[in-house]
């Protein structure tokens, strides 16, 4: 029986936070020498999918990847004794995703933390969705404190 993919549209908030991961690791697995518009036509042929150019998902990827030595310097000071190249890529990639977003997003921290500790879960290595939630909470804390 041919499954079919869900359609664009219909994908859950929890489903678009994680293509956006996807496309944030493709980009990093290419060493950024890749452009958004070829990640996400490749992701579209191959998947057979339809993500449009202009939407949110691609629109957030590109910010994020764009401003990916800004972000990383953001969270940098609440890694409590860890370096940045200790940091295996997928924490670095959520990490980068959740300053982002707490920077960019109406949403509260706590459900902004909870998503990258959703992606964390499924995606990094065991144990460091507790990791995620320390750094993204300290750096939500500063960010409060900032405005």
């Amino acid at each position: 029986m041919d499954q079919k993919l869900p359609l664009f549209n219909d994908l859950s908030r929890r489903d678009l936070r994680s293509l956006i991961f996807h496309i944030l690791y493709i980009a990093d697995c290419y060493d950024y020498q890749m452009s958004i518009d070829a990640i996400i036509d490749n992701i579209n042929r191959g998947f057979d999918f339809d993500i449009p150019m202009d939407s949110e998902v691609v629109k957030t990827a590109a910010a994020i990847i764009e401003q990916r030595e800004t972000l990383d310097e953001n969270y940098k000071p609440f890694l409590a004794h860890w370096r940045l190249e200790r940091l295996s890529i997928v924490t670095k990639l959520i990490l980068r995703y959740g300053v982002w977003e707490l920077a960019n997003s109406d949403l509260e921290a706590t459900i902004i933390i909870n998503e990258a500790v959703e992606l964390a879960k499924c995606f990094a290595e065991d144990d460091a969705f507790k990791f995620i939630n320390g750094v993204l909470d300290e750096a939500a804390k500063h960010q409060n404190k900032a405005e």
